[in-house]
């Protein structure tokens, strides 16, 4: 039996609570709309109603939105921000790699370091650069003798994944945990987030029977359906018994999480986009950013290196569809591998064929087109960029994804931004996750994962009830993903590499870029919205770049660059 359990393909579009926003077969696009986001957005869990969560009502916000907050300045915003929601674009894992080490690297060079001593070096110079506090990567692969990874790795490997996904599993079932443990060495109790933080000790200090002995007390006392603290120790123990049987990678590539289960609903990491506003928000400053670029141009082209469903172009080409200053010409070129191009599920020619018959009913006239490549040989002929357009790149969350520096001697991260750059676009957009996970040892590394998600777990309480499929899916298949990729995997197995504003800005700024400040309209269209939502989601303008969090915490930052 596969212990995988995807979202059911069997269940009609009707019955599932996330379609498609083009809709079903028959309907008429677009679908009926939905409550505003006060009314899904509100802080605490409410009755799940299918109906309520049709993937067809996260339309976005209206098109008169933006026409009057970028075409009539004389407009009242907070009304038009308040009538509606915004809606986000999906973001998968692309990998990217590049060109080799220079050509004329000296042979003196290759004989005084050998590849191990010269990324620690590397390391060594980023750290000074950027000045984030993190210390040089220690890799954990070692912590475990041979043989006893042998010995454990096909039981081990398997149990976890039961843990994580099995229906029957004994965390889903016992919602009634206790909040501490004694601690057979001294009698205190220990709650389960001390255990957890104590279980990531041991392991960072080799003592794999401590940290076999806490997780085996823990897996008896969190719950996957608790409240947003047992839900996040959950999966943290799953990622830390990962860490110890050597199975990150195997479990990462297993759980599904961009694969739509039907043609016409959403993949999990789509549903989490939907109904997280910090993830939503940042989508929506994004697209208030390229709309200010299309102004007074007459052929706009983005290209964007992973569409996936393709929403945030959905909300785009609405908000172009009524406005007298839209471009005589739209152009989206989207870059995937060749089999993500074809597939009949989801695939890049069928999101492009969906685009052009929105643009059609839309009155937009719009050329999409498909590079059938691995991002690392794309090169600028194959973009197809045309003299007189505006040209704009869109990064949503797929640069964290690339290996820098600390990986590779080969830095594909700054590579493509320093390609970008070459293609001198009229504005680049950048929207990722505020967290450090990408160049932090171990033990670091599981505190930053542990607060990072903390947060994220419990907004998620503010959007959908506990027992709802969706948010268990998504917990499941997304999240849990991320965090087992994060603490069990090292080296080019960890793809899930987050990086703080501050080091996006360097990168920004080391390839050429400038920022391009968000205007005044949008600061305040979304301070408007944000009025909607639970109290505890927070905006703020950090330098030139938007952050959205919960409480303290921020999750997502957007910026805009040229």
């Amino acid at each position: 039996m596969s212990f995988i359990r995807q979202a059911d393909p069997s269940a009609s579009c009707a019955e599932s609570p996330y379609i498609h926003k083009f809709g079903p077969p028959g309907s008429v696009f677009p679908a009926q709309r939905f409550a505003s986001g006060k009314e899904l957005l509100h802080h605490g869990p409410q009755p799940y109603k299918s109906e309520g969560y049709r993937q067809s009502d996260f339309n976005g916000t209206a098109a008169h939105v933006f026409q009057n907050s970028f075409y009539n300045t004389d407009s009242h915003v907070e009304s038009h921000f308040n009538e509606a929601t915004c809606s986000p674009a999906i973001s998968n894992v692309s990998q990217q790699n590049s060109q080799s080490l220079s050509d004329n690297q000296t042979s003196d060079l290759e004989v005084e370091f050998d590849e191990d001593e010269m990324r620690l070096k590397l390391q060594e110079l980023e750290h000074a650069l950027l000045d984030d506090g993190d210390e040089i990567f220690s890799d954990l692969s070692g912590i475990i003798d041979d043989e006893w990874n042998d010995s454990m790795k096909n039981n081990d490997w398997t149990n976890t994944m039961k843990n994580i996904m099995s229906p029957d599993s004994p965390k889903e079932s016992s919602l009634e945990s206790s909040l501490c443990c004694p601690d057979s060495n001294n009698g205190e109790a220990r709650s389960p987030k001390q255990l957890l933080f104590d279980c990531a000790e041991a392991i960072s200090e080799y003592s794999v029977d401590e940290a076999q002995s806490i997780i085996a007390e823990l897996r008896q006392k969190v719950a996957i359906q608790g409240d947003p603290s047992q839900r996040i120790a959950a999966y943290l123990v799953e990622g830390l018994a990962a860490t110890i049987q050597s199975s990150g990678k195997g479990i990462y590539r297993a759980l599904r999480c961009k694969e739509a289960p039907t043609l016409y609903q959403l993949s999990a990491m789509q549903i989490l986009f939907e109904i997280c506003p910090c993830f939503r928000l940042g989508f929506m400053a994004a697209n208030y950013s390229i709309l200010e670029a299309c102004k007074g141009e007459e052929v706009v082209h983005i290209i964007d290196f992973d569409i996936n469903q393709g929403s945030q172009y959905i909300t785009l080409i609405q908000f172009l569809r009524n406005n007298s200053n839209k471009p005589c010409l739209l152009r989206i070129t989207g870059v995937d591998d060749l089999e993500s191009v074809n597939r009949a599920v989801g695939g890049l020619k069928v999101v492009g064929q969906r685009l052009e018959k929105l643009a059609e009913d839309c009155g937009v006239p719009f050329e999409f087109r498909t590079v059938a490549s691995n991002i690392e040989d794309v090169t600028p002929g194959m973009l197809d960029c045309r003299t007189g357009e505006a040209l704009i790149v869109n990064f949503a969350f797929l640069l964290h994804h690339l290996p820098d520096e600390s990986v590779s001697m080969v830095n594909e991260r700054d590579q493509l931004l320093r390609m970008v750059k070459g293609l001198r676009p009229k504005l680049v957009t950048m929207v990722e996750q505020d967290a450090n996970t990408n160049t932090t040892p171990f033990l670091a590394r599981f505190r930053e994962v542990y607060d990072y998600y903390s947060a994220l777990f419990d907004s998620l309480d503010a959007t959908l009830p506990r027992e709802s499929p969706d948010r268990m899916n998504v917990e499941r298949q997304c999240l849990a993903r991320e965090i087992v990729n994060i603490l069990a995997c090292e080296g080019p197995d960890r793809v899930e590499r987050y990086e703080v504003a501050g080091k996006w800005r360097a990168r920004m700024t080391m390839a050429g870029f400038v920022p391009s400040p968000f205007n005044s309209n949008v600061i305040d269209g979304i301070k408007s919205l944000l009025k909607s939502y639970c109290d505890k989601y927070r905006f703020e303008k950090v330098y030139d770049g938007l952050h959205f969090g919960w409480g303290d915490k921020t999750l997502v930052v957007s910026s805009a660059w040229q």
